[in-house]
């Protein structure tokens, strides 16, 4: 099974998926890894990408989530996978790969990426994917209020893990 844990910057999609992994005894990916190195300095400019920007990347995320199922490896995979044509590209079968859609407030995103140092994505880019995002009706959808340990426990509950 791939758990791929998605939502806008800020959602704690990084800090949840390593935790979790960690717990599950799982391999762990971020997404952040898998862009080609234009992608993070259009990011760092503070620009947001656009879908030709994007479509490499998520072949390459694709990929790596295939190679683990074929395998029969356990992972957890983040990606803000704002769109639903993106959570097509990304999910080839859905009774494998679980889809969490992390969901949080615009004040309280706003307040964790603009407490972050030294990533490439700027916090005025929250207001460019919010208005990007659409919400997932076939995913978990978990609230981030609360401690990661509380959100992890509500993802474990919700996956039956």
């Amino acid at each position: 099974m791939v758990i791929l844990l998605m939502g806008v910057a800020g959602s704690g999609k990084t800090t949840l998926g390593r935790t979790l992994a960690d717990e599950l005894g799982w391999s762990f990916a971020d997404a952040d890894a898998f862009h080609p190195p234009a992608n993070v300095a259009k990011m760092s400019a503070g620009q947001p990408l656009d879908d030709l920007d994007r479509a490499p990347w998520l072949t390459a995320i694709r990929l790596y989530i295939d190679a683990r199922l074929a395998a029969a490896q356990n992972a957890v995979v983040t990606c803000s996978a704002l769109k639903q044509r993106y959570r097509t590209a990304l999910i080839g079968d859905p009774t494998q790969v679980k889809l969490v859609y992390l969901k949080g407030t615009r004040e309280l995103l706003w307040s964790r990426i603009s407490s972050r140092e030294g990533h490439f994505m700027k916090p005025a880019m929250l207001d460019s994917q919010l208005a990007t995002l659409e919400e997932p009706a076939d995913a978990l959808t978990v609230d981030i209020v609360g401690s990661p340990g509380q959100i992890i426990s509500a993802i474990r509950r919700g996956l039956s893990l």
